[in-house]
C-alpha cells in the first residue's frame, strides 16, 4: 500500500557531497497526510541492523546523530511526499545503504524500500 524509492546514491570521494531523495506513494490512506516524522536510516556493510541517522518533523524539527551534525541536512516537501539528506563532507565511515521511512521511535514504519547504496572511497 506505500511504496518507498530511495534514489542519489552513488560513489564520493571523502570529502565530497551527495544528495539523497525519497519518494514516497501508494494507495494507502496514511500517506495522504505527511504530518508524520519522517527519517532516514543507514545499514553499514556487513552490519546486522540499520541505525537511524536523522529525523524531521513535519513542522522541521530535525535531529541528527552526532557523527552527521554539521554535515548532513535533512528536509522534506511534504505536499510532494519527499523528503532528502543533503550529505556533504562525506567521510568513509559513511558508506552504507540508505533507507527512508517514518520514524520508527514515534510510530510504526513502512515496508522498507531498497535502500540507495553510498560509497565513499578512501
Amino acid at each position: 500500500q506505500v511504496q518507498i524509492v530511495e534514489s542519489g546514491g552513488g560513489l564520493a570521494e571523502p570529502g565530497g557531497s551527495l544528495r539523497l531523495s525519497c519518494a514516497v506513494s501508494g494507495t494507502s490512506r496514511n500517506i495522504q497526510n505527511m504530518r508524520w516524522t519522517m527519517a532516514w536510516y543507514r545499514q553499514a556493510p556487513e552490519m546486522e541492523r540499520r541505525e537511524l541517522v536523522s529525523s524531521i518533523t513535519a513542522a522541521g524539527q530535525t535531529k541528527y546523530i552526532d557523527s552527521v551534525k554539521g554535515r548532513f541536512t535533512i528536509s522534506r516537501d511534504n505536499p510532494k511526499k519527499m523528503v532528502f539528506l543533503q550529505m556533504n563532507n562525506l567521510t568513509p565511515n559513511d558508506t552504507a545503504v540508505y533507507f527512508c521511512n517514518r520514524d520508527w521511535s514515534t510510530v510504526a514504519i513502512w515496508d522498507w524500500g531498497r535502500g540507495t547504496q553510498v560509497t565513499v572511497s578512501s
